[in-house]
């Protein structure tokens, strides 16, 4: 039985909040409805509650889709909870629709028995027919395996807020944080987060913040007086057993701009970021432009080949060039990208992987980026290539990427996606201290000095800086003398250039650390195999198996080239190998050709990333055959 604690209804009577391990909300709208907004306040007032929590925004491709439509349908999924939370969950226990094509987009992901809160204001004849119902479902019986909370929260929001003398427009602005404060209710939540974040966004404004104030204090005053129906008197939820220390809620794109800086930071490197503006990889740039006081230089260029090439200027000159894009800017900035390699220069590619081929579903998230981060240019032509595996992960990955890229002079891809970019989760935040300089020591002596006469350890070039006394040498993508750097097309030259420019990146193996398993023993029936934003569903589901005594583990790849020296030996130990992907089976044609097994895939290019189900149910399948 749940444990039980009480709460005081207006009546006087004694009801109990029921307590849950965990749970699963998703806020859903109109894009203009604020429903982000929504999400991120109830995120930070759960982080504050001292809950775990994973996050998914899920955003409409177009920048202002037709009102009431379906594919202009905002959503922000929040899974938090005692439990450990690796990802955003899979069914939802409540869904808040704001309008009719809210709940029809939204309703598949709802679990049966779940509860639904919908806004019957919105539930117009004319909303109904842009969301394709051919009847009201709050009064057709289609929604009786659910908990129906029919709520009109458009006229209880123009009621609440009537003495501000807002616009009707304006004053419906205010719903959806009347909405959140039903929802703060239902689950124990303190207002007070939100309250102060709305006097601080509104401070110019101060007749807009106290109107939604008192919209969020309405919804809250409803549930707390309201008798609601189902017999359901509000939910509790304990706090998570996490390790001590200051902890804040962070994004992908958040952690991956913070470790940029403190990457750069233990080089000892100005950092200078250039971009042109892509979803979902737009964030960083605007994160960036507001640390200029950390030496970082931000430069919006006017296409992707221009942000690239300024960048491979900016380590030409001896700072830390980065740009960043997702797919199709990538493929924009190849020809740029092996300009990069045969000069040898030091270079931060960040890849926020979304849906495509081409445009494809901008705000849609995928993993199938891999074959062109590693083999997408002309000519043999290899660098390095690491994988972010969560939001918090971001920020050591960043720093991995510039250790490596200016030890062994090389570009290096950083692969993330749209949802780790967009995801929130806590990040103990780290004492920078105690990670390692590597400080960067440019060549200044001229005695000797041949631009490509290489270190007999790393194969990287010197590190020249335009200037320096007798250290003039050549650069551009022709083909150079082995040593001198002088522009050569000897056939004999050619391969040694070719062979050293790959020795140098698989060499680059030698440096990182052995693979391990996540979960698991490092033999056994099955090992899967995940790399990127897969971490969370494979981690849980594998976690949950192995709790009913299934024989499997967990092997998560962070370096994806060169791959970990190890790997080969760590998959022998297994008698089956599945690769969950968000792609059609990248990494498992790498595996394949690299380790000749015989990797099983279980792949989705839905736009949405995994649930844990569907890899339990694989695991299961595989283990039976």
């Amino acid at each position: 039985m749940p444990r039980q604690e009480t709460l005081k209804k207006n009546s006087g009577q004694v009801h109990p909040r029921q307590e849950l391990g965990s749970a699963v909300v998703r806020f859903a709208g109109d894009s203009g409805d604020g429903i982000q907004f929504t999400g991120s306040q109830f995120t930070q007032s759960t982080a504050m509650s001292g809950n775990d929590l994973a996050t998914f925004p899920d955003f409409p491709a177009e920048i202002r889709a037709p009102a009431g439509t379906i594919f202009g349908v905002s959503a922000f999924q929040i899974n938090f909870g005692a439990d450990v939370i690796k990802t955003s969950g899979d069914d939802c226990d409540m869904i808040v629709a704001l309008n009719p094509a809210a709940l029809k987009a939204e309703l598949p992901e709802l679990k049966k028995s779940g509860f639904i809160v919908a806004d019957t204001g919105a539930f117009t004849e004319r909303n109904l027919h842009k969301a394709h119902f051919k009847a009201n479902p709050l009064e057709d019986g289609s929604l009786s395996a659910y908990r129906l909370f029919e709520l009109d929260i458009s006229e209880m929001t123009l009621e609440a807020v009537k003495e501000f003398d807002l616009s009707k427009k304006g004053a419906l602005r205010c719903k959806n944080m009347w909405a959140l404060g039903f929802v703060y209710w239902m689950y124990d939540r303190n207002r007070q987060p939100t309250i102060d974040w709305l006097n601080q966004k509104f401070a110019n404004n101060p007749n807009v913040a106290a109107a939604n104030i008192k919209a969020l204090n309405a919804g809250h005053a409803f549930g707390e007086t309201a008798e609601i129906s189902h017999d359901v008197h509000g939910f509790s939820i304990g706090q998570a057993d996490i390790a001590p220390g200051e902890y804040r809620t962070v994004t992908g794109a958040e952690a991956l701009t913070w470790g940029l800086v403190a990457g750069a930071k233990l080089v000892d490197l100005k950092l200078t970021f250039c971009s042109y503006p892509i979803t979902p990889a737009t964030s960083i740039l605007h994160y960036l432009s507001n640390l200029m006081e950390f030496d970082v230089v931000t430069f919006q260029a006017e296409d992707e080949i221009a942000a690239i090439c300024s960048a491979i200027g900016a380590s030409y000159a001896g700072a830390l060039g980065v740009t960043s894009s997702s797919g199709p800017g990538i493929a924009l900035k190849g020809e740029a990208m092996g300009l990069a390699i045969t000069t040898e220069l030091p270079l931060i590619i960040i890849n926020s992987q979304r849906a495509g081929p081409s445009t494809g579903m901008p705000t849609k998230t995928e993993q199938s980026d891999l074959y062109q981060a590693v083999f997408g240019r002309n000519g043999d032509s290899p660098l390095v290539v690491l994988a972010a595996r969560s939001p918090s992960d971001c920020f050591d990955i960043a720093i991995e990427a510039i250790r490596l890229a200016t030890k062994y002079m090389t570009p290096v891809i950083i692969l993330t996606d749209a949802y780790i970019g967009n995801a929130a989760e806590p990040w103990l935040i780290p004492d920078v201290g105690e990670y390692q300089a590597t400080p960067v020591k440019f060549r200044t002596d001229p005695e000797g000095f041949k631009p490509f006469l290489r270190d007999e350890k790393t194969l990287a070039r010197p590190w020249a800086v335009p200037g320096t006394p007798g250290l003039e040498h050549r650069i551009g993508g022709l083909e150079k003398n082995a040593e001198t750097g002088h522009i050569s097309y000897d056939s004999e030259n050619h391969q040694r250039m070719t062979d050293a420019r790959a020795a140098k990146i698989n060499g680059i193996a030698d440096d990182l650390q052995p693979q391990t398993t996540d979960e698991g023993p490092e033999t056994g029936k099955l090992a899967v195999v995940g790399w990127g934003s897969t971490y969370g569903a494979i981690n849980r589901a594998v976690n949950a198996l192995r709790g009913e005594g299934l024989e499997v583990s967990h092997i998560h790849l962070r370096h994806i080239w060169p791959l970990p020296k190890n790997l080969g030996s760590l998959l022998s130990g297994f008698e089956n190998v599945l690769v969950p992907e968000m792609n059609t089976g990248q990494l498992i044609t790498l595996l394949r050709s690299e380790y000749l097994v015989d990797a099983q895939g279980l792949n989705k290019v839905s736009g949405q990333p995994f649930k844990i189900f569907e890899i339990e149910t694989a695991i299961r399948a595989q283990l039976e055959k």
